[in-house]
This record gives C-alpha cells, sequence and structure tokens, in this order.
C-alpha cells in the first residue's frame, strides 16, 4: 500500500512539472571568440556538467574573431532558428568583460533564451525573433559558487553556470534576476538592405568562410523586385569605406553547377540573401572581398 501510495504521488509530481522539464533538459549551446587552443572551452563545459551531467551541451562555434561583437550576432542569427524552442545559447564576445557592462538573458518571442554581455551580440535576433523579455543577471546569486573574486572569466563564472541552471530547469528564467525594459538591448548600427531606384543597397556581413562565397544581407524578397529570372545578367557593385573596389556581371542562378568551374555567379545562399561565388573558386580571395559593417554592395540587373 505505502509503495502504491508513492507511485502515485511520484506519478503526481512528474504530471506537475512542465512537460518539456519532465522529459528532458533543454540544450545548451556555447559561443565564443576563445578558440579551442586552451583549456577555456573546457572548463566552461565542465561548469554546465557540474550543474547537471545529463545536459546536452553543443557548439555553435569558438573560431569567432577576437572581439568581433558584429560576426557574434551574425552567427547567432545565422544559426539560432535550427534549435529547438527552449535552447538556451551561452554567447561571449565579451571585449567589456568585469566592467560596468550588463550581464543578461534575453528571451525571444519564440521562447529561445541567450545568455551573455548585454554589447550589441544579440542585434540581429532581437530585430529578427523579437524580444519577449530581458532580465539583468543577479550575480549576488548566480554566480558558480567560489568564483566571487574572478573578474575576467564571466563565460564559466556567469554565463555558463546561468545557461546550465536554466536549461536544466534548476531555476526559472523569472529566477535569473530583475526585469529590464526590452528595448535596452543594446543593437549595433549597420546598413539595412533598401531598394534605390532600380537597384538595391546592402552591406557584405560575413563571408562563407571555407568556400570564400560572398554574402549579402539583401533578401530574396527584396532582390524579386528589381524583376530578375533565373539566367538574366546582375550588376554589381562592391564598395569599402566609401571608396569603390569592384564591378563584376554574373549570371543569376540557383546553384554553383549550373555555371563553368571558374565562373561567377550570383545566387541566393542558405538563409535566402543574395551571395556571390566562384564556381569551385573562392570569389572573395580573387577580387580580395572582405567582410564587415563598412563593406556596401550594390545590385541591379544588368543592361
Amino acid at each position: 500500500m505505502k509503495l502504491r501510495r508513492l507511485r502515485s504521488f511520484a506519478l503526481a509530481l512528474l504530471c506537475a512539472l512542465p512537460l518539456s522539464r519532465a522529459l528532458a533538459s533543454d540544450a545548451l549551446v556555447l559561443m565564443t571568440d576563445f578558440g579551442t587552443s586552451d583549456g577555456a572551452v573546457s572548463a566552461m563545459r565542465g561548469v554546465a556538467y557540474g550543474v547537471d551531467p545529463k545536459l546536452m551541451v553543443s557548439d555553435l562555434t569558438h573560431q569567432i574573431p577576437d572581439y568581433d561583437i558584429w560576426l557574434g550576432a551574425y552567427r547567432l542569427y545565422q544559426t539560432a532558428n535550427y534549435w529547438p524552442v527552449g535552447t538556451v545559447f551561452v554567447t561571449v564576445v565579451d571585449p567589456g568583460v568585469g566592467t560596468d557592462r550588463k550581464s543578461v538573458v534575453m528571451k525571444t518571442k519564440q521562447g529561445r533564451y541567450f545568455v551573455g554581455p548585454n554589447n550589441g551580440l544579440y542585434t540581429l535576433i532581437a530585430e529578427r525573433d523579437g524580444v519577449a523579455e530581458l532580465r539583468l543577471i543577479d550575480e549576488k546569486v548566480n554566480r558558480l559558487p567560489g568564483s566571487a573574486e574572478s573578474y575576467t572569466f564571466h563565460g564559466r563564472d556567469v554565463y555558463t553556470y546561468v545557461g546550465a541552471r536554466l536549461a536544466s530547469g534548476q531555476i526559472s528564467y523569472e529566477q535569473v534576476g530583475p526585469a529590464l525594459p526590452s528595448d535596452t538591448v543594446i543593437r549595433l548600427p549597420y546598413e539595412k538592405p533598401a531598394r534605390a531606384g532600380n537597384a538595391v543597397r546592402g552591406i557584405i556581413p560575413v563571408l562563407d568562410e571555407k568556400y570564400g562565397n560572398v554574402w549579402t544581407n539583401i533578401p530574396k524578397a527584396l532582390f524579386e523586385e528589381l524583376g530578375i529570372a533565373i539566367g538574366d545578367k546582375v550588376a554589381v557593385r562592391i564598395s569599402h569605406g566609401g571608396k569603390v573596389v569592384g564591378r563584376f556581371t554574373a549570371p543569376y542562378r540557383n546553384t554553383f553547377g549550373e555555371v563553368p568551374k571558374g565562373q561567377p555567379l550570383v545566387y541566393l545562399n542558405s538563409l535566402l540573401e543574395v551571395a556571390l561565388a566562384i564556381n569551385e573558386g573562392n570569389f572573395a580571395a580573387k577580387h580580395k572581398i572582405s567582410s564587415g559593417l563598412d563593406w556596401k554592395v550594390e545590385i541591379s540587373k544588368q543592361k
């Protein structure tokens, strides 16, 4: 009889928990500019497993260039929505570590969580997905025990610890700390894609590093306003710091193999944004093109 009562109590307790917490923890995804040549990332993973050995801990990337907040913001934009709702992202590109910049957890309207410094890393996520809530991390209660005298490794001592506790269900989002106005998410200024007469303009936010493809932030819908169809010639002008550094003409194609090897093309990348490539070649290296907020692009239909 006692055993039956215990089983009934355990079942009732299980049913009272949110389903996601009752069945499994949410994923914890790490992104940093630390690289993997030392023990920093391993220490973060150790903290996460110390909080909950059953956590699923994955890596987005640890190869963000040193202090490059913009590229960190883009990599989150590129990948976050392919992770399930509830996923917790620990994001550490933090040149202001130990200063008065705020440590926060942002919750998007879809229900994903982003733990890190409020320094612009969430620019593109906040813009695309919307901010449901923003909370300041209360480090008096949400900090790795014994780490109070450490000022330069918040990725380990604060962000991973908080992220792991949140992902494992050991704390609720409300227990992270006090709420902040959602519009206080810091956003980096950048040129948004726009129509300019018979052309569209944008920036080169990032390169497809492995292959040298040049990605833009011009979305498919805006590009299609130009009336360009598959097979049409596209005129591309690229400038850096206000100076034109290249003019190109290439056909608009669905994929690389639709042009001869070594030939350029314009296509839509995996995010359905306009990009330039050379079939089995490196467009960026050949034309000395890089990326960033001061790399601009203008695209029109070749007359």
